[in-house]
């Protein structure tokens, strides 16, 4: 294989592929369980939305042999309905993780830099690094994006602003007040990538609604999902919005075809009479975090008490020791030292029997 060596470019020479875990089945075998709990990628334990899962039902396999709508055309005039956008000001993706990968390629090129904290979701520093852009990686402050050091960082080649809106892994956010501020300072100058992918789980009245601003600040980009609030997260659907004319650019590197039918179905009647689901989810992630707080107190466990439906644990032992630990007792969590969290571990906030059976299994394994 050397000789294919000399046609990958340098950057990708250094770069560590992400691999994803093993099907649930394989592991199960691997660990010599019979039971799996996953609570490592923040999915919603009550699944969709009703009125999705009536959707997946009545579709019809004979459909599978048409491409879907290339560019989403149904969808984003629902969520165009939803926001008072026009649908041009929307754009779907294969998951959130497509759109950003769009975003950094419409507006960076070699030489250019885009700036994110160093603790956060990894998908924009992975982007950057496989397409040859420099990331530059700012501490958070108090668990939280330091708005400040972000400005001190830019330079003439900052071309992408990424902000973790509220933060995962953290679950801190930037208020409506802060989030104005920064983008009145940076004055259009940087395009700006605001990732509300757990916005549905936040319930407070300082917290900003990224997409109500759009009209003001023609470079943000407003990024959801379909994966967390709405349980979709295996059929892979995200979005943004923006300003028309900033959408069009960044539309110039979209992958047509890339939303699958199913969840283009899905995904729009996840958006009709979902009040009632969300309400459940926020009581159930509600419940869960403060019962999961309760417990972590008793255990004098140091843990984050941010917005989002997950919880970080500070453990007295390797997070990868207690992944796998906790695999051999049949609960799945997300250790952080790949967040450049060491010895933390990051866990979904489920139903209380469910919470209930990993605090267990936690005492048993310290």
């Amino acid at each position: 294989m050397k000789s294919i060596d000399r046609l990958v470019p340098s950057y990708l020479h250094n770069f560590e592929p992400y691999i994803p875990s093993k099907p649930d089945e394989e592991l199960k075998k691997l660990y010599g369980i019979n039971r799996l709990i996953r609570l490592n990628n923040n999915e919603n334990h009550l699944g969709p939305p009703p009125s999705a899962c009536e959707a997946i039902t009545k579709f019809s396999p004979l459909k599978s042999s048409i491409y879907p709508s290339g560019d989403g055309f149904y969808l984003r005039e629902k969520l165009a309905e939803k926001y008072d956008l026009h649908r041009n000001q929307i754009m779907t993706g294969n998951g959130a993780n497509e759109i950003i990968t769009s975003i950094i390629k419409a507006f960076c090129a070699a030489g250019d830099n885009i700036i994110t904290a160093d603790k956060t979701f990894a998908v924009y520093e992975w982007v950057a690094k496989f397409s040859g852009i420099e990331v530059k990686l700012i501490p958070l402050k108090d668990f939280t994006f330091d708005d400040r050091a972000i400005l001190k960082a830019i330079d003439e080649k900052s071309k992408v602003i990424a902000i973790c809106n509220p933060n995962n892994p953290t679950g801190t956010y930037w208020t409506t007040e802060t989030l104005r501020n920064f983008l009145n300072t940076i004055n259009e100058n940087q395009i700006v990538i605001l990732d509300e992918a757990y916005c549905e789980f936040v319930e407070k009245g300082d917290y900003p609604n990224g997409i109500n601003l759009i009209k003001d600040y023609p470079n943000l980009v407003v990024i959801r999902t379909f994966s967390k609030m709405y349980g979709l997260a295996g059929l892979r659907i995200g979005y943004l919005a923006g300003d028309m004319d900033t959408v069009d650019i960044i539309r110039k590197t979209y992958i047509t075809y890339s939303v699958n039918t199913i969840g283009q179905i899905a995904a729009v009647a996840a958006l009709d009479n979902n009040k009632e689901h969300i309400e459940k989810t926020r009581k159930m992630v509600r419940e869960g975090k403060e019962f999961l707080g309760y417990e972590m107190d008793r255990m004098n466990l140091l843990h984050t008490k941010g917005e989002g439906n997950f919880m970080m644990i500070r453990l007295p032992m390797s997070d990868t020791l207690a992944y796998k630990k906790l695999m051999y007792n049949g609960i799945m969590i997300r250790s952080m030292t790949d967040f450049r969290f060491p010895n933390y571990i990051r866990v979904t906030i489920s139903t209380i029997p469910v919470m209930e059976a990993f605090v267990e299994t936690l005492k048993k394994i310290l």
